[in-house]
């Protein structure tokens, strides 16, 4: 099969092979005033034109697999050096209405901040989109981003990658903030903040928040020594 792709180096359209039955669909998780958040496009072209999905799209002949994630990514959104882990390959005989197609699942957790996400080739739009607003989504794209956010509410309870959302400064409150938000779950504001100051993993910066309209609160960041140390071999994260 044959795609039009942009050429990095001339910025022309070129035509190359793509691999005709295995695409790629990322599911991108942001954060922002308490709500967890994640990344769409909107299709410009082709039989999805006008309707929203996960970023994602065709994997050249001669590329891999990681690198097509990141090359789509970086077309479609703007966005470029990302951390992507791989989730699994979606697979089901009717997903895509032309035929049969395998696409590769991918997750992502990014600081918003970092990134100034803008729509590229074969996107009319990329926008952000609070979990509980998210519209109807192309193909199967519902169920992958369904299984992405079980994926991260698993792994969050035993690897502290729940950090890679927040600003390099936070407070307690917004860190109890994620957790809920990624758990669906109410914590007990105490219990919270004596378990996550247990674990050593936060460095008091001794500031507070500045220019806001509430008591300030103390700003932290994270440990990066005892974050490595966690992410290698785990913790329990049960409240």
């Amino acid at each position: 099969m044959i795609k039009k792709f942009i050429d990095e180096e001339s910025g022309k359209i070129i035509e190359q092979k793509v691999m005709n039955a295995i695409t790629i669909d990322c599911a991108i998780f942001g954060f922002e005033q308490g709500k967890l958040e994640v990344l769409l496009i909107q299709h410009a072209e082709g039989i999805s034109k006008g309707k929203w999905g996960l970023p994602g799209g065709w994997i050249k002949e001669d590329e891999s697999i990681d690198n097509a994630a990141h090359r789509l990514l970086k077309e479609l959104t703007g966005i470029s050096d990302l951390y992507l882990e791989q989730l699994k390959a979606f697979g089901d005989p009717n997903r895509f209405p032309l035929g049969r197609v395998i696409t590769i699942g991918y997750y992502a957790l990014i600081k918003k901040e970092d990134y100034d996400v803008k729509a590229g080739f074969t996107a009319s739009d990329a926008k952000w989109y609070k979990i509980e607003d998210t519209p109807n989504l192309i193909y199967d794209h519902n169920e992958i981003l369904k299984y992405s956010l079980a994926h991260l509410r698993n792994k969050v309870r035993t690897a502290p990658i729940g950090f890679n959302l927040l600003p390099e400064k936070f407070t307690l409150y917004q860190l109890m903030q994620l957790y809920q938000e990624i758990l669906g779950v109410e914590l007990d504001k105490p219990n919270f903040r004596r378990k996550i100051l247990k674990m050593k993993l936060l460095v008091d910066l001794k500031e507070k928040q500045q220019d806001v309209s509430h008591r300030a609160a103390k700003l932290y960041k994270f440990d990066p020594e005892i974050y490595t140390k966690l992410a290698k071999k785990g913790f329990n994260f049960e409240m």
